[in-house]
């Protein structure tokens, strides 16, 4: 499995305010940024997947959505964020 125990720990104590912190959304946004990667290098090779096409488009906005209210809330941890993760250019 891509994603064990081990490796959320590592992104929430990463991104979060420590290894439990899995409702920040910095962290929660780190995890979805993560599985958006796989799932695309999983789209290269299996090109006709399409449940995973879908997954993989519902994890976007979800992605959006959390970027969207972390704006709205504190535009700092946003710049922040996005510059950590290379989101935008």
């Amino acid at each position: 499995m891509y994603l064990d125990a081990a490796k959320k720990q590592e992104i929430f104590s990463k991104y979060g305010k420590s290894n439990t912190d899995t409702g920040s959304v910095e962290s929660q946004v780190a995890l979805f940024s993560y599985r958006i990667a796989r799932l695309t290098e999983h789209m290269k090779l299996n090109r006709k997947d399409y449940s995973t096409e879908r997954a993989l488009t519902m994890l976007v906005g979800k992605r959006r959505a959390l970027l969207t209210y972390l704006k709205d809330r504190d535009i700092n941890r946003y710049r922040a964020i996005v510059k950590e993760l290379g989101l935008r250019k």
